[in-house]
Formats: C-alpha cells, sequence, structure tokens
C-alpha cells in the first residue's frame, strides 16, 4: 500500500486522455475509410466544424488507408442522450495505428490513439 502524502486532490489538475480529434474521412462503397484528413487545428470545440472564416494554425494533412484491421459499433445510453457510434481501427500509410469513429447522430468523424 502506498502511504498517504497529505496533499489535497486538486481538480484544476485533472485533464482528458486520450481526446477524439476531428477528422475527415472518406469512405468507398463498402463504407469502410479510404482516406483521412486531419482538420487542422482551428476547432476549438471538439466536433465544431470548420467554417470559410475559420484558419487553421496548421497545414492539413491526408493519408490513404493501408489497411482496416476491425469494425465494431457502440449504442449506449439510449435513456439520455443516445450516443451511438461506428468504430474502425486502421493503418494509415506510413504505419500509424489509430482508431476512427463516426458520431452516427451527427455524420462527424473523430479520431484517436488505440
Amino acid at each position: 500500500m502506498v502511504a498517504n502524502s497529505r496533499t489535497p486532490v486538486r481538480v484544476d489538475r485533472l485533464r482528458a486522455l486520450n481526446t477524439p480529434r476531428p477528422v475527415r474521412v472518406e469512405i468507398d462503397a463498402h463504407d469502410k475509410p479510404t482516406t483521412v484528413t486531419d482538420a487542422g487545428e482551428h476547432t476549438e470545440q471538439l466536433g465544431k466544424r470548420p467554417t470559410e472564416k475559420d484558419e487553421p494554425s496548421s497545414p492539413q494533412r491526408t493519408c490513404s488507408v493501408n489497411d482496416v484491421l476491425e469494425i465494431w459499433r457502440i449504442d449506449d445510453e439510449w435513456w439520455r442522450i443516445p450516443i451511438c457510434r461506428r468504430y474502425v481501427e486502421v493503418i494509415l500509410e506510413g504505419g500509424k495505428h489509430v482508431v476512427l469513429f463516426e458520431d452516427l447522430n451527427t455524420g462527424e468523424w473523430f479520431e484517436q490513439k488505440p
């Protein structure tokens, strides 16, 4: 057991880990992702769609999807605000391993590290 440090718990030091980032995804006729484009860092809120006046602070990057590893769906919290997501675990060109998910309520796509 770890000894109590007697340091008070501070909620101001908490932060979210592995926060999803909005991306643009192109899919093929079988609903599998073919390319992923980074939405840039101009979105302040998660999932906010960029407008014409928004300017990205970093250039957008487009990567091809080399391989689709797994696809699954999550339907949760139907008694509150429903969460309906389709997850796709992929390998991008260059070997980057990411998990993409589509919010089936809004049609928006996000990227997370596995």
